[in-house]
């Protein structure tokens, strides 16, 4: 497992610096930008980025946000909103040491596949926009929520700050990657998105009203963003809901 940073819709180039800055702190050298600004060599993010101008941000690579949810499993940071169960937008989050304590428990689950080759699915940290964050819409597509305990006098930090919280706590993941055991078997950012489209197609299967459709999807969605599922687990669950279906189908 490899764990990649990535950065929503960055309105300053300095803020992209900094943050390449922090990986190279921590150890961290996968740079993934979406909507990025433009980023000089003699401007402000190379200013910014320290030594990290050498290598992090060079080689950062821009994707599109459809990129990271169908090739990561991806972690959305957020400020906290004092969401609870009734709403699962930004809830349920784990805090950054949390997430850390969560994905070394994953990686320490085992080494290798069945046929000794590489399993492990990749991380995406997820980091949105200086002044709005990420979207409610966005990250109803990410699969885990990360937020960060601040004052309540004053919970919002700038994007930079954020970012070297959040990797300073995965610090003991921001290693070359054959330093760490791979998972044995979860399934693939694609093989959950399928038994996503699966449980999709299971609520128009129900009849669940289409007015709440929504909120079980990000239900599911987090449920599963926790859970961690091996790829036998979605195949066997995304049967059981086919068949379900398919009966219902035949019944009316």
């Amino acid at each position: 497992m490899t764990v990649a940073v990535a950065v929503v819709d960055a309105e300053t180039p300095g803020n992209v610096g900094t943050i390449a800055r922090s990986m190279k702190n921590f150890g961290f050298s996968d740079l993934l930008l979406v909507d990025p600004p433009g980023l000089d060599p003699e401007g402000e993010a190379y200013g910014f980025a320290g030594q990290a101008r050498e290598d992090v941000l060079p080689n950062a690579r821009e994707v599109t946000f459809d990129h990271l949810t169908e090739n990561y499993h991806t972690v959305g940071c957020t400020a906290v909103t004092n969401e609870d169960g009734s709403n699962h937008v930004r809830y349920p989050f784990v805090t950054p040491a949390e997430l850390a304590d969560e994905l070394s428990a994953v990686v320490g689950d085992g080494a290798t596949g069945a046929d000794g080759g590489d399993s492990g699915t990749d991380v995406a940290v997820v980091f949105g926009r200086e002044r709005v964050g990420l979207t409610n819409d966005e990250l109803a597509r990410l699969d885990r929520i990360c937020s960060i305990p601040a004052s309540a006098d004053y919970p919002v930090l700038n994007l930079g700050q954020a970012a070297t919280v959040v990797l300073y706590e995965l610090r003991a993941l921001g290693v070359d990657e054959t330093q760490l055991p791979e998972i044995s078997d979860r399934a693939t950012p694609r093989e959950v998105e399928g038994l996503h489209e699966q449980f999709d197609d299971y609520l128009a299967a129900v009849d669940h009203p289409e007015e709440k459709r929504a909120k079980a999807r990000r239900m599911f969605r987090r449920l599963l963003g926790r859970a961690y599922p091996t790829g036998r687990e979605v195949t066997t669950l995304r049967g059981l809901l086919r068949r379900a279906g398919q009966k219902l189908d035949r019944e009316d």
